[in-house]
């Protein structure tokens, strides 16, 4: 099996065989939160305009997104799992659209499947990938809006490669790590507080919380169903 650890925008574009998109903070840790809270459908979009169009087709449509951490102007929720935490979401419809993560989906054009990647399951995400075997896997880590590299991603990818090659990482050493990074102080900092939330680092960081893996299932080119299935 050959694993590569990529990323950004470029990572995405140039991912093979099975891609794993990463994004901690927190498109793919809010994913299987909403799951989680009886989500029966996401709908993961790159642009806000198809997101604000569905909506319209679809009225019960929860939308739910950012553009820089903030919640677009018209939508149910934002991109905090905090945030989200007390919506009631059973049966419901949620298009997500986010400034990396649904970005990173899109890109991975040359990807023959892909799976959405974070802490919060990246175990599973491993026991996955050994039961598939495919002879490709890209971890794409997509970083601060795609453009710049941010830890907790590179994190996320190598502690999935870690559990696939049997060298796994000392976690709760590494995240002692992350949280002194510059992409997590703002979790830390009040003024941020409305759009970061402290909690959001707490929830986004609890590795291996759930058991179940997230396809992202091509629709069009910029929108794909992500289900879930337990691994």
């Amino acid at each position: 099996m050959n694993i590569q650890i990529l990323q950004l925008i470029e990572g995405a574009q140039a991912a093979t065989g099975l891609a794993v998109v990463i994004d901690v903070f927190r498109a793919f840790s809010l994913e299987p939160y909403l799951f989680d809270r009886g989500a029966e459908k996401i709908i993961a979009v790159g642009s806000k305009e198809r997101a604000y169009e569905l909506k319209e087709q679809n009225p019960d449509y929860v939308l739910c997104g950012e553009r820089k951490g903030v919640i677009l102007p018209g939508f149910d929720c934002g991109n905090s799992p905090w945030q989200t935490s007390t919506m009631d979401l059973r049966g419901k419809t949620v298009v997500h659209t986010t400034s990396a993560g649904t970005q990173g989906l899109v890109n991975a054009y040359n990807a023959d499947e892909i799976l959405t990647g974070s802490l919060v399951n990246s175990r599973a995400i491993a026991r996955y990938i050994l039961r598939e075997k495919p002879e490709n896997v890209s971890l794409v880590c997509m970083g601060l809006r795609g453009l710049s590299e941010a830890a907790e991603d590179t994190l996320c990818g190598r502690y999935i490669k870690g559990i696939l090659e049997n060298e796994e990482l000392d976690m709760e050493k590494e995240l002692q790590a992350l949280r002194e990074d510059e992409t997590s102080k703002r979790f830390f900092d009040p003024k941020y507080a409305d759009v970061f939330p402290e909690q959001d680092w707490h929830m986004s960081c609890d590795y291996d919380r759930f058991d179940f893996v997230l396809h992202a299932r091509k629709l069009d080119d910029d929108c794909f169903e992500i289900t879930r299935e337990f691994i």
